[in-house]
């Protein structure tokens, strides 16, 4: 595991501790409904457009795209929206990424498209702090106790997105009770970027499907700089994509947004 990873871990370690035994949700929404988003995503490819899944993203590591308040997260997500994106994720871990709860917070009040927490969660506190309609877990993270969170996450009212790097983490990913699984191209070892990740493992997930009469809808992501990008993961099966950098470095977010949606046509 590359050494920005562990320090991300290490201080969400910290994060967690600080949070203690009495968390609690500051915005606990009572009413909070679930925004669906495998019904978005079906919705969005019957109309001829690609599930663009558009990240509210500061930052990455060893790059700052741009310092984003609440009130700046929900604009962009706000963009997104309008531009045609099936959801939003958001960026709330504080450190590298520099995100925050408050601009998840800030985007779901503010848009109707389903909702995404994007962090390393390591442990059930972080499931108390805040709402959104799906949650990333990453099956290299939490290795053997991801079945137990994606459990939690789904009894809590998440729909838990699991995120997985290689063969060893599918296998993981496939004996829990996710209907999403990511596949992120991004090597967690060097950090180095390859689209045939998904090449790789995505027809792994249909056979799998296949044998055991499942359905799991994957999504691509990390790497996607260009339409051609898009085209390429969606051609290997890709069901969706996750697009943060490629947005946060564009001169119009709505206008790079709207390009990836656009990129390919799901009609014959």
């Amino acid at each position: 595991m590359h050494d920005s990873i562990l320090h991300i871990l290490n201080t969400t370690k910290t994060r967690v501790q600080d949070l203690g035994a009495d968390v609690h949700n500051e915005d606990p929404q009572p009413q909070f409904l679930k925004r669906d988003f495998i019904a978005a995503v079906a919705a969005v490819k019957a109309d001829g457009r690609m599930p663009v899944i558009a990240e509210v993203k500061p930052a990455s590591p060893g790059k700052c795209f741009r310092d984003i308040s609440p009130s700046a997260a929900a604009e962009l997500a706000w963009e997104m929206e309008e531009a045609g994106a099936v959801a939003i994720s958001v960026l709330t871990e504080p450190g590298i990424f520099r995100g925050s709860l408050e601009n998840l917070n800030a985007v779901r009040r503010t848009v109707c498209l389903p909702v995404l927490r994007k962090d390393f969660i390591i442990d059930r506190l972080q499931l108390e702090e805040a709402r959104s309609d799906l949650i990333l877990l990453i099956a290299g993270i939490l290795g053997q106790e991801l079945d137990g969170f994606v459990d939690l996450a789904l009894e809590k009212g998440f729909e838990p997105l699991v995120e997985i790097h290689n063969r060893e983490e599918l296998e993981l990913a496939l004996e829990t009770d996710t209907k999403l699984i990511g596949i992120n191209n991004r090597n967690f070892d060097t950090l180095k970027i390859d689209l045939a990740t998904t090449e790789e493992l995505l027809p792994l997930i249909r056979e799998y499907d296949l044998d055991h009469g499942t359905s799991h809808i994957i999504i691509s992501e990390s790497g996607m700089n260009r339409p051609g990008d898009i085209r390429r993961v969606m051609q290997a099966g890709a069901d969706a994509v996750l697009i943060g950098s490629a947005l946060m470095e564009s001169d119009s977010v709505f206008e790079k947004t709207k390009e990836f949606v656009q990129s390919v046509c799901w009609r014959e």
